[in-house]
């Protein structure tokens, strides 16, 4: 609950951001000179790109979240597994085994959407965070019935 609340006070600030950014190209075109329009445009595209990736980014989290939410349900839900350090950090060595089991299962299940959600929360305990992300996004697509690049 609290990575929600963490995500939707960001995700509030950078609107809020955009739509205050936004109002400073928009008096930079009423300008009306060429260098303050030009300017204002490029101004005007930055909270455009910005928009664009947060709810790209929304619509991941809310998607991962869903195939949580099913493999929940079903008992599928990785088990926590890992050993940990004093301070409560994972233990690399046993975020490696982990990930060679998740690995090895989704070698053998390819176009299993279960086995690469569980692979992707192996590569993000490895602390793999591109990896983890590809890997999930290939199971939102599985799941979808989208095709996977391979």
């Amino acid at each position: 609950m609290r990575a929600k609340i963490t995500y939707l006070v960001t995700a509030a600030v950078l609107v809020f951001y955009f739509v205050l950014v936004g109002s400073r190209g928009v008096m930079l075109i009423q300008s009306g000179t060429v260098l303050t329009v030009t300017f204002g445009v490029a101004v005007l595209i930055l909270p455009v790109i910005g928009l664009w990736f947060l709810w790209k980014n929304t619509q991941f989290v809310r998607r991962a979240n869903a195939l949580a939410a099913q493999l929940d349900a079903e008992g599928g839900l990785p088990v926590d597994e890992l050993r940990r350090t004093p301070s409560g950090r994972i233990d690399r060595d046993s975020a490696d085994e982990v990930f060679a089991k998740r690995k090895a299962e989704t070698e053998a299940s390819p176009d299993d959407w279960r086995c690469w959600f569980r692979l992707a929360v192996a590569y993000h305990d490895a602390r793999d965070t591109p990896r983890a992300r590809k890997a999930m996004q290939r199971a939102i697509a599985l799941h979808e019935g989208r095709p996977v690049q391979a």
